[in-house]
């Protein structure tokens, strides 16, 4: 480790340290309240004003469990999740209807290609990065865009191995 690592704060060690300095912060504040308060006033609006000022500024809740999954179309998916990519050439993404960029894809059968989808390939993310899509949603989106550029590929035909 380098003197210059040394001398700056890791982003592990700095939240303990702004923790501290907001928890000083409002004590510090609370505190000269009181003082500048002897003769024993009300103090409570005040308090309840610096508490105010003080909460987090945000709250998490976890979402409930999810309910069943809704099949979607492939349609529905290419405009969901792929057309992010597909629709524009994102990252080298053949686009949709282009059957220059799609053909040679095509080419490799709809197996290889709803495989590539599934596990990922170059760039473009295992599931098209959404995990919750099911290998029939993934088959369709497929089917889908090679449609467009002139394949004819039915998903309900594919041969799963």
């Amino acid at each position: 480790m380098s003197k210059h690592d040394d001398e700056h704060s890791s982003p592990s060690t700095l939240q303990p340290m702004v923790i501290i300095f907001g928890f000083i912060l409002a004590l510090a504040t609370v505190v000269s309240l009181i003082m500048a308060n002897p003769a024993g006033e009300d103090t409570a609006p005040v308090v309840a004003k610096v508490a105010e000022n003080i909460k987090p500024v945000a709250a998490v809740e976890v979402a409930a469990a999810s309910t069943a999954h809704v099949e979607k179309s492939g349609e529905e998916v290419v405009k969901a999740v792929c057309s992010m990519c597909h629709a524009t050439g994102l990252m080298n993404a053949p686009k949709i209807g282009d059957k220059a960029q799609w053909g040679p894809r095509i080419a490799q059968g709809y197996e290889t290609l709803v495989q590539h989808a599934e596990a990922g390939i170059r760039t473009m993310p295992a599931r098209g990065g959404n995990p919750d899509l099911t290998d029939a949603e993934i088959a369709g989106a497929v089917a889908n865009m090679a449609n467009q550029a002139g394949a004819n590929f039915d998903p309900a035909k594919l041969v799963k191995k």
